[in-house]
């Protein structure tokens, strides 16, 4: 069994992909294949151990919550060691705001060209930044407002993506690593 990190992509608190609420579905996860398996806010994280690949999990997952609400959301999954490098390697300093640094993730490869182009942008006060493959944004103002939104990001490289904070990806990091051993 592997320790994994799931994040959703696209929950959304009413709509067609809402979920109506994490502890059913951590218990219909749990109900598959799926063990010691926790749900931290309602926006779409959750850790368990997965005997699955994370490509398999992430497809697994997907079933299950279209099977439970019928939703249709990315599922991406991760580790807390490739979570801890992406906190580890954050271009931003002292000199920017912890709480205004975001981590987009996801599971496909992007393309350099694409990447390229994107990052030549003009973003004003707002920054895109790559570090070993990773994305980094800053938005020193209400993201909800931000030309750098994971939308724009994903529709620009196409790909799925997710983002968090650091915050949260901290506290998942540590609900990983306290799953029980396999």
């Amino acid at each position: 069994m592997h320790s994994y990190i799931v994040l959703l992509r696209g929950v959304m608190p009413s709509g067609k992909n809402r979920i109506p609420k994490m502890a059913e579905l951590r218990e219909a996860i749990e109900a598959a294949e799926f063990a010691d398996v926790t749900t931290y806010i309602q926006s779409g994280n959750i850790v368990l151990r997965s005997p699955h690949s994370p490509e398999q999990t992430s497809t697994r997952i997907a079933e299950i919550i279209r099977a439970y609400c019928g939703a249709e959301l990315g599922v991406i999954t991760t580790t807390a060691e490739e979570l801890r490098a992406h906190l580890a390697s954050s271009p931003f300093g002292a000199d920017y705001l912890e709480e205004r640094v975001f981590y987009p993730t996801t599971m496909d490869t992007i393309d350099p060209e694409r990447l390229a182009a994107l990052c030549e942008e003009d973003y004003g006060a707002e920054e895109l930044r790559v570090v070993a493959g990773r994305l980094y944004l800053y938005i020193p103002t209400d993201a909800s407002r931000s030309k750098l939104s994971n939308n724009f990001v994903e529709k620009k490289l196409k790909i799925t993506a997710t983002t968090r904070n650091r915050k949260t990806l901290a506290r998942l990091i540590e609900l990983a690593e306290a799953l029980s051993p396999a």
